[in-house]
């Protein structure tokens, strides 16, 4: 070999150790991987110690989890299992992914516990409130259409067989998930980094969070804040410390159109057929499963602060309520939300805890409210 060519391959050599040991080199913590997924946006941070080779295969595994929860359950993709089910022949069984069945069992079961103010058969009522993928106009329908898609829905006409992965529509439902699904897509992506021996991270999926560990690796908990529901920038109203739990946030102030000087919220009720009209404007729901929380949050959003409370109360929820009062706040919490944070944070946030014999008066003033809303919309 002539001196040229081995000074070469030398430098080929030099090269790659270089590179190597760039890849080798830990990164400085935390690192945050994020981009858009879902038509919002996902942010995880990772306080691990980890290299850059680390962190690409990291990303491409969370992209990768994130793909697959799209491709079942997303209602905007043709190709989307959820959309075959959908398009599938009324009362005959389809064979489904364990996945969607497991996602559907969630819905039906937080279904059944709310009285049906969480409904997945609801998706033909959010089509024509404009709200999902049949890109009606943005325009108040008629009552007679609302009542017909209304007599529609209903979780009684979805019959799954958990043991079998299997499922069939009794009427020509729309089976609609963004109420469950992104909760479940963020259990997903946390289950994969615990798989892979990643300790302390938080995983962010359009607000809806889990966490584990520590923000610092070590005993700093995480920190979340909950925003005041107003129109402009965002501003935390609170913020959590949390360690190995989940999050999931519904609110009726981000996602709504206008007409005629009233404001209609993205919130269908499945029990009336139309958008939501109370004082809640944002439920906070603690919980490990992330896909329970997400539906149990949108519940929570239908039924109000007095029902909402009541069952959380039943159910033993950790729920976090503002709710409109006047021009300001009013803070919400169930018991279960005080006995998981402890009394002294509860207070010193200035967060009510509602009692079982509080319901009462809670009924009362919920009534009052509606009945101003209602003339604010009349006066409107």
């Amino acid at each position: 070999m002539s001196l040229s060519k081995r000074y070469l391959a030398f430098l080929i050599m030099l090269l790659a150790i270089l590179l190597a040991g760039c890849s080798e080199r830990k990164l400085e913590a935390p690192v945050t991987l994020q981009g858009d997924i879902f038509g919002t946006f996902y942010q995880v941070t990772i306080a691990d110690p980890i290299t850059a080779e680390r962190r690409d295969a990291l990303e491409q595994g969370i992209l990768d989890e994130l793909e697959a929860v799209d491709a079942s359950m997303s209602t905007y993709r043709d190709d989307a299992e959820l959309v075959a089910f959908n398009k599938s022949p009324v009362d005959e069984w389809q064979t489904l992914s364990a996945p969607l069945i497991h996602v559907m069992d969630i819905a039906r079961s937080v279904g059944e516990a709310s009285g049906g103010a969480f409904d997945v058969t609801v998706g033909g009522l959010v089509n024509l409130w404009s709200f999902g993928p049949e890109a009606r106009p943005e325009e108040v329908p008629s009552d007679a259409l609302i009542e017909q898609r209304l007599a529609e829905v209903g979780m009684e006409t979805l019959e799954l067989d958990v043991a079998s992965n299997r499922a069939r529509r009794l009427k020509d439902v729309f089976v609609d998930l963004s109420g469950v699904a992104k909760g479940y897509a963020t259990d997903r992506v946390a289950a994969y980094l615990a798989d892979q021996g990643v300790e302390n991270y938080l995983v962010n999926l359009g607000g809806e969070v889990k966490v584990d560990g520590h923000r610092d690796g070590a005993d700093e908990p995480w920190r979340i804040g909950v925003e005041v529901p107003r129109n402009g920038r965002p501003q935390a109203e609170h913020v959590l410390p949390l360690e190995d739990t989940s999050v999931a946030t519904s609110g009726d102030y981000r996602n709504y159109f206008e007409a005629d000087g009233r404001r209609y919220s993205h919130t269908i009720d499945p029990r009336t057929g139309r958008p939501i009209q109370h004082r809640l404007a944002s439920v906070t729901i603690i919980d490990p499963s992330n896909a329970r929380a997400d539906a149990w949050a949108t519940a929570m959003t239908v039924l109000g602060e007095r029902e909402g409370m009541t069952l959380a109360q039943r159910h033993d929820l950790a729920v976090l309520m503002l709710v409109r009062q006047g021009d300001g706040w009013q803070s919400l919490a169930s018991p279960a939300f005080a006995a998981h944070f402890g009394q002294d944070l509860v207070d010193r946030l200035g967060i009510e805890v509602v009692k079982a014999s509080d319901n009462a008066s809670m009924a009362a003033d919920e009534g009052k409210g509606k009945n101003q809303m209602a003339s604010d919309m009349a006066d409107a």
